[in-house]
């Protein structure tokens, strides 16, 4: 059986939200260095598990990214068969393996945009969606994933806003992911997070 059937045979299958919710981010975080190990050593049940696991975060990486849903299906596909050939290069002393996993993703549906990506939209848009809840923002942000700008902008935020930002968005944090990874309250990722929005909303414009 190849990757891709192997893959098709658990999509849509993943961990039960109380099984989720009863762990520790600690505990879930060993959980997925171990399955990347043995990924690393040819266990295809263990790749398995991994996209039961984190299929739909990394699906939620693509669609933002790439505001096509065919396009994000595919994309994801692939991302596991580069995970699949890249396990073994992943060291969790150098980061969280849901960082890595979302790396991958981000790269890939990058890399899709930039071939076959329409044009990033007039800034009225993302200024109208600033005004919106944060998944708005995120959205209206990911039609510039294309431009440089983007990144020249985030380096000028507070790095506390830009290392907000570039969990929520690109490695696909919610905000409760972000409270908890950065050991903070709910409410001061939020407001890191829009007050990090509106920057870069005056960088873009100005840009």
């Amino acid at each position: 059986m190849n990757i891709r059937t192997k893959l098709a045979l658990v999509e849509g299958e993943g961990p039960s939200k109380a099984m989720a919710q009863g762990k520790g981010a600690a505990s879930a975080r060993d959980e997925l260095v171990a399955l990347l190990e043995r990924v690393a050593k040819d266990d295809r049940k263990a790749l398995a598990m991994v996209y039961a696991k984190t299929s739909a975060k990394l699906f939620g990486v693509c669609i933002r990214i790439t505001r096509d849903h065919a396009a994000a299906e595919d994309i994801l596909q692939h991302v596991y068969i580069k995970i699949w050939n890249s396990a073994e290069r992943f060291d969790h002393r150098q980061g969280s393996p849901i960082t890595w996993l979302c790396a991958i993703a981000r790269n890939a549906s990058i890399d899709w945009l930039r071939k076959y990506g329409a044009p990033a939209p007039a800034l009225s848009v993302m200024t109208e969606s600033l005004t919106q809840d944060f998944h708005g923002a995120m959205d209206a942000l990911a039609d510039y994933e294309s431009r440089a700008l983007i990144f020249d902008c985030l380096q000028a935020l507070p790095s506390q806003q830009q290392h907000a930002i570039r969990l929520a968005f690109f490695d696909g944090f919610s905000h409760s992911d972000l409270a908890a990874s950065m050991k903070v309250p709910l409410g001061t990722t939020k407001s890191w997070i829009r007050r990090g929005l509106v920057q870069l909303r005056g960088c873009l414009q100005n840009g």
